[in-house]
């Protein structure tokens, strides 16, 4: 252990034994001979070293005279107690101490050559803080309480570190101003009373070596090693998710203090009671001995049963003091030896409960025999209350995420919005009163803007791919039955053959509603028991086992074009759902607007901009515009998206886009039995109306839809509209975002709708421009209305 001093310090140190020296000079004047021969031998030896009392600069002095120093603080050292104090000569908050009580030196010893004693999170700045305090107390008579707990962290010889709170006596030391003391005044102190922090305001009042100490302090050392790593485990266990993780040696560390088993490690595992089955926890604080690398095990796992069995029906730890004598036992051998081959040779599983309620299982293992015991088992009383009380906060907070994911994912609450059904909750909080009517949820005078990516063809391409999968396995059917080499059900088989070929027949024209259902409950009740009773011969059994292993397990049918063309469903999906999220994102930074998209065989969403979804902004039209730019670009993103993606799909799709222009503002209303947003009141019910007709329209005269491949068809009412979007699409196909060209046309009259018209551009998909580039557009213009 080195010695060390902080190298700034408002006290000039002097080590003295000016009162012990005084206290000795006053009993060799006692009466009592034994007493003052005792004194005055002492005082002999000291009379070489005035020193001793004037005051002691060079330490070194110190260590030369170890013997006679003993002896002059023997009366503060007892003999009798040496082997139980932890005690020695210190200056009070330095890394400096001498003349140690047996045990103390001891400690020391175990701890080995490389380790340094210093005091735990305890700087220079603290330090010079502290002495100043000391100095404010004793000199001014202050009554500053700083009863911040000091320890110093040692290792014992096992590695175990223990923890050792600090008390000091400075009964033997004085404080001494000197010339270059400033005098403080009333305020000052205040000053200094506020502003611990302020380093440098203590400097300036109490300069370097302005104060003499003088004399020597008393350090005791207190074992509170386990009080100690109780409030480690209690901080590091209330440590929120979003606070670094603790590392798992540490957290171990906690425990072997505790137990003060050396290689002692820590596991935990979480029970699900609804699933009845041990998982790990959410957080990542250790490891788990039970589970290892699996996510979950069943309560009647047959390895661990008889220890969980224990656990769950007694509510009690179930203990393992020596595992090579558990493994011996024939009832015991399969867990035994798991945890041998782990390297485990006694170990605790303790149920971690609160009102009778398993909430999982703390696991401590230990490569030594007779380590982990029924005695030291409770050590745990100590520290379950701190788990306990963690694992239902993060059961809290799990289920809380977990609502918040539903109410994300199903029934979503934009954050466009979410303030004012948070108002209406605060509300309803403040009132708690069971009458209370809830608001509806309205938003007036706000601009619709519609887009749609929808899959060209779908239903047909959707047909065909059921008529592929049906044919090839009614082809197969028939071709096991033409294979059939057993004479028993001969007619029957003709029979079944002659009536799979119709089937097979019926498919050529197009698919009914129902033919799919027909076929398929016609194979699962007359033919599959028939395959599933026959006896083959040996190709039969071939082609048999062939057949069955391509059914789906899910339908019993089989299952390969439409999965190809649901799984390109769900790639185009995804992909394209994931573009307009993350633009939708940024485009909230235009202006602050509701916005809810919606995956069918395609991808549509709904914009809603206004007023009234962002009172504390000032509205302007130039955001709306702005939007509609962000709109066409995203959707010409979009389409050069699956442009790229569509040659490597399991099955080639086309997507066609829309847009659905809406120049007069709506209102719209939460349904609270729906859980979404729609259109409020008959006028606006004609914007629904139009967007569920428009996608399957034709343009007027024609046969032809107005939704083409690689295309965006912009569908308006009133010539500015048409105005506004030509100008997009002039700027856009000057950022070669568009091809050149547009086409124009009148669309054919809907039920109740009439007089809409259209424009048609094609998506420029030769070329990586970067459509980013047209956000330039409205950048320039955010400034108007801030």
């Amino acid at each position: 252990m080195s010695q060390f001093f902080f190298k700034e310090s408002p006290f000039k140190t002097l080590i003295s034994f000016h009162k012990l020296i005084d206290g000795l000079e006053e009993i060799a004047n006692s009466p009592i001979d034994y007493r003052a021969n005792y004194a005055k031998a002492l005082l002999k030896e000291m009379a070489p070293y005035p020193e001793f009392k004037t005051g002691i600069e060079d330490f070194e002095m110190i260590f030369k005279n170890k013997e006679l120093l003993e002896n002059i603080l023997a009366d503060l050292f007892p003999t009798v107690l040496t082997q139980n104090e932890i005690k020695a000569v210190t200056i009070p908050f330095q890394n400096f101490t001498f003349n140690y009580s047996k045990r103390f030196q001891k400690i020391i010893e175990n701890a080995g050559t490389p380790f340094d004693m210093t005091i735990r999170d305890f700087d220079e700045d603290q330090f010079y803080v502290m002495s100043c305090i000391l100095i404010l107390n004793s000199f001014y008579k202050q009554n500053f309480e700083y009863n911040k707990p000091l320890f110093y962290d040692i290792p014992d010889k096992n590695g175990i570190m223990k923890h050792y709170r600090i008390l000091y006596n400075a009964d033997f030391m004085e404080i001494i101003p000197t010339a270059d003391v400033i005098p403080l005044t009333t305020n000052e102190i205040d000053l200094l009373m506020d502003n611990f922090d302020d380093i440098a305001l203590w400097k300036q009042k109490f300069p370097k070596e302005s104060w003499i100490l003088k004399g020597f302090g008393i350090v005791s050392l207190f074992d509170a090693t386990i009080e100690n790593a109780v409030s480690n485990l209690k901080s590091n266990l209330l440590k929120t998710k979003t606070e670094p993780n603790e590392d798992p040696g540490d957290f171990e560390g906690i425990f072997r203090s505790i137990f003060k088993i050396s290689d002692l490690k820590v596991g935990f595992i979480m029970f699900d009671e609804e699933e009845q089955k041990f998982v790990k926890p959410p957080y990542d604080v250790t490891g788990s001995f039970v589970l290892q690398d699996l996510p979950e095990v069943d309560c009647n796992n047959s390895l661990f049963g008889c220890s969980l069995e224990s656990i769950l029906n007694q509510n009690k730890p179930f203990i393992i003091s020596n595992v090579e004598e558990f493994a011996q036992n024939l009832n015991n051998e399969k867990l035994g030896n798991y945890l041998l081959s782990l390297e485990i040779k006694s170990c605790i599983l303790a149920p971690v409960t609160k009102k009778g309620k398993l909430l999982g299982i703390i696991e401590l293992v230990s490569s030594k025999s007779r380590a982990l015991n029924s005695i030291n088992v409770n050590n745990l009383n100590m520290i379950l209350p701190y788990v306990i009380d963690t694992l239902e906060r993060y059961n809290d907070d799990m289920q809380n995420q977990i609502e918040a994911i539903i109410q994300r994912e199903y029934t979503a609450i934009h954050p466009s919005v979410y303030w004012k059904f948070k108002k209406e909750a605060v509300t309803y909080f403040k009132t708690q009163t069971k009458d209370y009517n809830f608001k509806e949820i309205v938003f007036k005078e706000v601009y619709p803007l519609y887009g749609q990516i929808d899959i060209k063809g779908s239903s047909n391409h959707r047909n065909e791919t059921v008529k592929e999968d049906l044919k090839n396995q009614l082809s197969a059917l028939i071709k096991i039955f033409e294979n059939q080499q057993s004479n028993t059900n001969l007619v029957l088989s003709e029979q079944r053959t002659y009536e799979l070929q119709t089937l097979l027949t019926q498919l050529d024209a197009p698919l009914k509603a129902d033919t799919e259902q027909q076929i398929q409950l016609y194979i699962e009740n007359e033919i599959h028991p028939i395959l599933k009773n026959t006896i083959q011969a040996n190709d039969g059994n071939t082609l048999e086992n062939k057949y069955f292993n391509s059914l789906d397990p899910k339908t019993g049918m089989f299952y390969h074009a439409r999965k190809k063309f649901d799984h390109a469903i769900s790639i185009i999906n995804k992909k394209l759902a994931s573009i307009l999220d993350k633009k939708q994102t940024e485009a909230q930074e235009i202006y602050p607007h509701y916005y809810e998209r919606f995956k069918t065989d395609g991808v549509e969403h709904n914009l809603y901009i206004g007023a009234t979804i962002a009172p504390n902004k000032t509205f302007d039209t130039l955001y709306l515009h702005n939007l509609r730019l962000w709109q066409l670009q995203t959707l010409c993103e979009m389409e050069k998206e699956h442009h790229q993606l569509k040659y490597s799909l399991p099955y080639e799709l086309d997507v066609t886009s829309l847009i659905l222009v809406f120049s007069s503002p709506i209102s719209i209303r939460f349904r609270m039995d729906e859980k979404r947003f729609d259109v409020d009141g008959t006028y606006n019910a004609r914007y629904e109306v139009v967007k569920k007709r428009i996608d399957k329209a034709h343009i007027k005269g024609t046969s032809e839809r107005i939704t083409e491949k690689e295309k965006i068809t912009i569908v308006y009412s009133h010539n500015n509209e048409e105005t506004e979007y030509l100008n997009y699409i002039k700027f856009l196909q000057f950022k070669k975002i568009l091809e050149p060209g547009i086409e124009q046309f009148e669309v054919e009259e809907l039920q109740g709708v009439s007089g809409l018209r259209a424009i048609r551009v094609k998506v420029s998909n030769t070329s990586q421009t970067q459509v980013n580039s047209s956000y330039d557009f409205y950048e320039n213009n955010l400034d108007k209305g801030n």
